[in-house]
């Protein structure tokens, strides 16, 4: 596929025993969605786009568990360990959001700033689905990461234009030693 607009969806982060299964921590807004059997993909190795079609799929604890029909055993798939999933991006789901509701890559890369003192923190680089609520992980200059809870009482404002979002983050929720 020659077109470069891709969103990452997941990492292979390792095999699952020897018929070519792959663990995956899944980074999707729709993870039952995108992770359905007969379902493409594309493997991001080394720089190139590998398609790939979804032959098995099971939740195991927090890790989706796929099987592609292309690769049947764990020599196959051992090179993918820590490569990316991704869907080209006209394949993501045309549903409408609601007001509050944005997709991960639409936050990831946002600058965020302190709501009162204009101050930045850093920029959103990954989102982690722990639940009830998921959690921004912020990479700054100042700290070494922060792990903010995406929550109105935090999250003031989302300017998707100018891909800021404006916080006001909770007492002691920076570690600065």
């Amino acid at each position: 596929m020659t077109n470069h607009n891709f969103l990452v969806v997941g990492k292979i982060v390792n095999t699952q025993g020897i018929k070519g299964e792959v663990r995956v921590i899944a980074n999707t807004d729709f993870p039952e969605n995108r992770f359905r059997q007969n379902n493409r993909l594309y493997v991001d190795f080394k720089g190139q786009q590998v398609a790939v079609t979804i032959e098995k799929v099971r939740q195991q604890k927090n890790f989706q568990i796929l099987k592609f029909k292309e690769y049947q055993d764990i020599n196959a798939v051992e090179v993918f360990k820590g490569c990316n999933l991704l869907i080209a991006a006209e394949d993501r789901p045309k549903d409408e959001l609601a007001e509050d509701e944005f997709y991960y890559h639409d936050i990831i890369g946002l600058t965020v700033i302190d709501q009162e003192t204009a101050a930045v923190y850093g920029t959103v680089k990954e989102i982690m689905d722990l639940g009830p609520n998921d959690v921004w992980v912020i990479g700054t200059p100042d700290y070494k990461e922060i792990l903010m809870p995406y929550l109105k009482s935090v999250v003031q404002r989302i300017d998707l234009t100018e891909k800021k979002a404006y916080v006001l983050l909770p007492e002691g929720l920076i570690d600065e030693d």
